[in-house]
């Protein structure tokens, strides 16, 4: 029989893994300083692959810290609070951080470079609004269990992460420096979506929930295989897909509601009366 109070730390785990996601934000831009360091392009294109990585590691501690919160009974008002102050500094900083100092050493020229400072304090403010947001409907128990309002923070990082890991790829010969030029527009377009009231699926629940099962399975298949074909090209184009999914859904939404509706048909109506 277990002890209550060997018991007890077991509610550690999750701080700990959520701690391990905040260290990797950290770790990701200490290492962006590097940069500074190097002069040509290949080495700073290993420097940003190394962060993106840092990153990707963090989404790994974030979904680990909710899955072993609730295996373990150990959800709690601390544990909500301290996972939104991780996943700003992971996926509200850091990014922000990838994007300008991208544009700043690689000479991006089509914005001036205080637009790109502008376009990057979009992302932050707007991850930070969204994870305060999520807060709140945490506490006063009001949000949808299968559904997040606006972008969630990890899918906006996801997004600008897979985007800088496939233009970093040493077997690619991809053109980082027109990435680092596009990808603070791209940043505060996601920012804004953060904040926006379009509904995004939770995809953890979504493939935990017992709908569509043989749907799910052939989606994963499907994309596990692709995966093992071209890894960073199908990572990039499903984290991208999802962020375009909301919007693209949100106005086919708008178009269905906002078509006429068919007057009844009057002479089937008067036969029947007869």
């Amino acid at each position: 029989m277990k002890r209550p109070h060997i018991r007890q730390w077991y509610r550690f785990i999750p701080t700990g893994l959520t701690l391990g996601n905040s260290l990797c934000g950290f770790g990701a831009i200490l290492n962006l300083l590097h940069i500074y360091a190097v002069t040509t392009i290949a080495e700073r294109a290993e420097i940003l692959g190394t962060s993106a990585w840092l990153i990707v590691g963090a989404m790994i501690f974030d979904m680990l810290d909710g899955w072993i919160a609730r295996m373990l009974n150990a959800m709690s008002l601390h544990g909500a609070q301290m996972d939104s102050l991780a996943d700003m500094v992971t996926f509200g900083v850091a990014p922000a951080v990838m994007v300008a100092v991208m544009a700043h050493t690689l000479d991006a020229r089509l914005i001036d470079y205080r637009w790109v400072w502008a376009l990057c304090a979009v992302y932050m403010g707007c991850a930070a609004l969204r994870l305060a947001l999520y807060n709140v409907h945490a506490i006063a128990g009001t949000g949808k269990p299968t559904e997040f309002s606006g972008l969630p923070s990890p899918g906006a990082a996801a997004a600008v992460v897979t985007l800088v890991l496939f233009y970093t790829d040493p077997k690619l010969d991809a053109d980082i420096a027109m990435l680092s030029q596009l990808l603070p527009v791209y940043a505060g377009v996601i920012g804004l979506l953060m904040v926006s009231p379009i509904e995004y699926p939770h995809v953890g629940r979504w493939l935990g929930s017992a709908r569509h099962n043989k749907l799910k399975m052939l989606a994963v298949i499907t994309l596990g295989i692709l995966y093992g074909w071209r890894p960073r090209l199908i990572t990039m184009l499903a984290a991208n897909a999802y962020v375009l999914a909301g919007p693209v859904a949100h106005l086919v939404r708008i178009c269905l509601t906002r078509l006429p509706v068919p007057p009844p048909d009057t002479e089937c109506n008067e036969a029947e009366s007869h």
